[in-house]
């Protein structure tokens, strides 16, 4: 079958064909784009490992008030190792850990407004809400402005991945101006008046005297918004249906909770929510034994690569007891996603939170539609029914 991560059949269900190009065409040119698929784990690896062969520089068309943004996915040491140094400073394994008992609160508060019913569209009211308010506050804007920040997050996602609409463009520049707007402003109060938050240690982040400006970190909040928001909602999305597909796999997890972290990983691996991200080929080079031209653009299919026979044994088979270390669902290398940690911690308390207090948790719609993206891998919506809590006077309730 021919492989186009476009077609609606592929986004509906695109593993069978990861199968037959990992088994017949580990190097695949995508015809007509002219861009090289690389499907297997050990070649995907390679070329995350290798940026200056395979380069991440030029992917992005997402302007703030007529310039690009210069986000650090899309750069290359050592442009690269300054901006992710800089930033690491901020983004500390201290800062999530203080953020769990938020974290906590905020899953029981989106839980609790559904429990009287017993039903919940679980992305829009709560997979979608649960990372943009917690990356709202890490960066320390107004949460009440969450609603701003995902329109401004789905479309920079639509940009970089070349799927805005032409009779969108106006309104996409629109929007981006008012985003640099109101991060400019942001940034531009934390230089007159220091405060704690992500966008305050990113404003005093220096490294050799060399400051981080207000572009890059203009440009970090706009990756941030995609990777802290997107990528968790997506999460958070496929593990329930991953789980709800398999009730086995379900009811072993409820009945060992202590299995829920290996069952975020296994999610990662499974069903990732970033299915691959493009390179550039900075010079003739062969994989699996085919060319790739220098120039050529190349996809890194994570998504194949972690379900490798190579690598994983029934890679097809969901298992919330697998060791699925290794995966590639936050990248690899590099590039390796800076929010690993915070995505890990709020996978792991919201599915603890979903198994506690949704009994019987099943499905409550028809068949389900993936999001029209070939790269972010999330369905649009998840219709879900439980066993609400006892009324009062009855059960625990008395």
């Amino acid at each position: 079958m021919e492989y186009n991560p476009f077609a609606p059949e592929v986004r509906q269900n695109p593993y069978p064909y990861y199968a037959e190009l990992r088994r017949d065409h580990p190097v695949y040119r995508i015809e007509p784009i002219g861009v090289y698929a690389i499907s297997r784990y050990e070649d995907v690896v390679y070329a995350l490992m290798h940026p200056e062969i395979f380069s991440s520089v030029g992917f992005t068309n997402t302007q703030i008030h007529g310039e690009p943004t210069k986000m650090m996915i899309f750069s290359d040491p050592p442009d690269h190792t300054r901006l992710r140094n800089l930033v690491n400073r901020a983004f500390t394994p201290k800062m999530i850990a203080d953020l769990e008992p938020r974290i906590r609160q905020l899953t029981d508060e989106l839980i609790a407004k559904a429990a009287p019913q017993g039903a919940m569209e679980l992305i829009a009211d709560f997979a979608i809400p649960l990372p943009v308010t917690i990356i709202a506050e890490i960066l320390g804007v107004d949460p009440a402005h969450k609603e701003d920040f995902k329109r401004w997050s789905d479309y920079i996602v639509m940009d970089f991945m070349g799927q805005m609409p032409a009779d969108m463009k106006e309104q996409m520049e629109a929007e981006m101006d008012a985003f640099g707007d109101y991060f400019e402003r942001a940034v531009a109060e934390r230089r007159s008046k220091p405060t704690d938050d992500l966008i305050g240690a990113l404003v005093r982040a220096e490294e050799q005297q060399q400051a981080l400006t207000a572009d890059e970190v203009i440009a970090f909040v706009a990756l941030l918004l995609v990777a802290g928001n997107e990528t968790t909602t997506n999460l958070l999305g496929n593990a329930i249906i991953a789980l709800l597909e398999h009730p086995a796999e379900l009811a072993r997890l409820r009945e060992d909770p202590s299995l829920i972290p290996n069952a975020v990983e296994e999610t990662l691996r499974y069903d990732a929510p970033v299915q691959f991200l493009i390179r550039r080929a900075t010079q003739d080079v062969e994989l699996a034994g085919a060319p790739i031209p220098k120039d050529a653009l190349v996809t890194t299919v994570f998504a194949s690569a972690n379900r490798d026979e190579r690598r994983y044994s029934d890679p097809d088979r969901f298992d919330v007891t697998r060791d699925a270390s290794g995966h590639l669902g936050f990248g690899h290398g590099i590039h390796f996603c800076l929010g690993a940690p915070l995505a890990r911690v709020e996978g792991q308390l919201a599915l603890g939170a979903l198994m506690r207090r949704m009994p019987k948790l099943r499905l409550a719609g028809p068949d389900l539609e993936w999001r029209e993206s070939s790269t972010l891998r999330g369905l649009k919506a998840l219709p879900v029914e439980f066993s609400p809590p006892p009324s009062p006077g009855r059960g625990e309730g008395k």
